[in-house]
């Protein structure tokens, strides 16, 4: 009954609460403008249980319920902004996760500079004579670049202080200010033809064409090959309207359309009565899914917490809860009135049955709606608290204690998520402390990169539990595995594809036969962290071998060497340290010759 006397104690203050299971493992967390009145919603107390009229997604939860926690802060906004701060680092099991919160680029020019140029940016810059384009959900890059293909603007920010003709001018890509007495007409023509081509794309398109045939036409392959690839990308960026809405109107719009097991968020962004951009992504769902917690999360971790570049009233599909939070909130961001609504009839509508469209026919070709089979399989047989959709894998690689560097892959959906493969250089010179370091390291980043579904390290039942203890001490829960390999006569067996490796949770270790599609799905994952840490190994030890022949040349022995890095640890280090501290491993005529040759 500690549950019934915690509630009913409750202050009537703003605030968050954490419901945890029996183990301790965080259930949900969610944010109150009184924390009395939201909780005591959930429950009924003569006798006490869960509120009956709930929806059966909460009811589960709360039967699973056996404690609570709860933080009292100054306002609701306060609330909300911890409540998503905490789901962010600790990934509750019914909580809707987003990852995909990246910071879309905007191309700007700077109208303060004599002869300005276009860049990217992805936040407001200081300077009061600048106008932004976007947000690019791609190819702002590729739109960049042809600009710069196109149009004769000067080409990199250090072209002026040269004052010199370089080679753009010879290439005619450039006018040449630097030296030559450009007027601010003749070089404002050139400025206004690259806005006329970032406002309609289908012109971009058209030049690019014929620059990608001009190239075929001299044989020049390779450089058509470029342009053809940068056309597509540019094409693809954005999703095809024929809305007209003759006006200068901005929109950022958001449309959430889900299956059974899947939902797809779309992103829409309108600028002066065009489309400019558009983007989604997929999340897996289950029956604790809800729409209304899914548009406010898409367009809370959208905005963050940073004013963008340009600022568009938010257009959706459906009427969500706590609309008036989350618009006092962005316009705290904004430093204006955020407007967030649905509209019903006129070409604002249009806008949204076209996204809705476009969401359905995504969903349609997803082609991972049912090959998740074998995470299913892997979640059934290890007890796993989720499908192990996203899994970050661990793996760490020395020789002889030198060049040690972690690595952890990222598997994502069906495939490698390359992009968030991350590779660390390590201090600890043993298996047991190199892991500690990776993970303790992975955990600290957790605020900035949510945590996985599942954690699978390239080791034993030792390393499984230190990995708990380090999630445990930090209050997160996370489902962790760990793979080792098999040994006969106390010798590794790695014959391929006979390895009978071994599989440890944190209650059972399973014995799978070497033809089993879900110890075969744990090795793909281990060995490609496997690959990951030996690559990073490889390129950092390369990297010590050169310093340490180049220190030979000038009389420092390979074992001065290794003294010197067990003490200092990596060569940056010893770069910054005295001539004194040095003389403290080696003599003062060795720490002269190190210091100088670092000088």
């Amino acid at each position: 009954m500690i549950l019934e006397e915690t509630i009913k104690q409750l202050p009537s203050s703003s605030g968050i609460y954490q419901y945890f299971d029996k183990n301790g493992h965080i259930l949900y967390i969610g944010k109150a403008k009184n924390l009395a009145n939201r909780v005591k919603s959930y429950w009924q107390f003569t006798p006490f249980r869960p509120n009956a009229k709930l929806s059966l997604r909460i009811i589960r939860m709360l039967e699973q319920t056996v404690s609570l926690n709860y933080i009292v802060v100054n306002s609701e906004h306060d609330a909300l902004i911890l409540e998503n701060s905490l789901i962010k680092q600790l990934n509750p099991k019914y909580n809707i996760l987003l990852r995909d919160d990246k910071t879309y680029p905007y191309i700007y020019i700077d109208y303060s500079q004599e002869y300005p140029r276009f860049d990217i940016t992805r936040k407001i810059l200081k300077s009061k004579d600048i106008t932004y384009y976007g947000p690019y959900s791609v190819a702002a890059r590729d739109i960049l670049d042809s600009l710069y293909e196109t149009c004769k603007l000067v080409q990199k920010k250090s072209c002026l202080k040269s004052k010199k003709l370089c080679l753009y001018y010879q290439i005619e890509k450039c006018l040449g200010p630097c030296e030559l007495p450009i007027s601010k007409e003749r070089y404002s023509q050139e400025v206004n033809k690259a806005i006329s081509l970032i406002e309609n794309k289908k012109l971009l398109v058209n030049e690019l064409q014929e620059k990608m045939e001009f190239y075929a036409q001299e044989m020049r392959f390779e450089e058509a090959g470029e342009i053809r690839d940068r056309i597509q990308r540019i094409s693809r960026s954005q999703i095809k309207s024929e809305i007209d809405f003759a006006s200068n109107e901005n929109y950022d719009i958001f449309v959430v359309k889900n299956t059974q097991k899947r939902a797809v968020v779309i992103r829409v962004f309108m600028r002066n009565g065009k489309i400019i951009s558009s983007s989604h992504n997929f999340i897996h769902v289950d029956d604790s899914f809800t729409t209304q917690e899914l548009y406010f999360r898409t367009i809370l971790n959208f905005y963050k917490d940073e004013k963008p570049p340009i600022i568009a009233p938010i257009l959706i599909a459906q009427e969500i809860d706590s609309v008036d939070l989350l618009q006092t909130h962005l316009s705290k961001i904004f430093s204006k009135k955020a407007s967030i609504s649905m509209p019903i009839k006129g070409k604002r509508k249009d806008l949204i049955e076209l996204a809705v469209l476009n969401a359905n026919e995504l969903l349609k070709k997803d082609k991972n709606v049912t090959s998740h089979k074998i995470q299913e399989d892997i979640q059934e047989l290890c007890k796993l608290q989720k499908t192990p959709y996203r899994v970050e894998v661990f793996d760490n690689s020395h020789i002889s204690g030198q060049a040690v560097v972690g690595a952890m892959i990222v598997y994502d959906d069906s495939s490698f998520d390359k992009k968030s493969y991350r590779t660390y250089h390590l201090e600890a010179k043993d298996e047991y402390g190199q892991m500690r370091e990776v993970l303790s390291r992975r955990v600290a980043g957790f605020c900035k990169e949510s945590p996985p579904d599942l954690w699978l390290l390239d080791g034993g039942a030792t390393l499984l539990k230190l990995a708990l203890e380090i999630l445990n001490s930090n209050g997160i829960f996370l489902d962790v595995l760990a793979i080792s390999k098999e040994k006969i006569d106390a010798k590794t067996h790695r014959a391929k594809g006979k390895a009978n490796d071994i599989i440890y949770t944190k209650d059972e270790v399973f014995r799978l036969k070497n033809s089993d599609k879900r110890l075969q799905w744990v090795q793909n994952l281990r060995d490609e962290a496997h690959r990951s840490a030996i690559t990073f190994h490889k390129k950092t030890k390369l990297k010590l071998d050169k310093e340490s022949q180049l220190l030979s040349l000038h009389g420092i022995s390979q074992a001065k060497i290794v003294k010197l890095l067990k003490h200092f640890g990596t060569f940056e280090e010893l770069k910054n340290v005295s001539v004194g501290e040095i003389s403290t491993v080696l003599n003062t005529k060795d720490a002269n010759i190190i210091k100088k040759y670092y000088t």
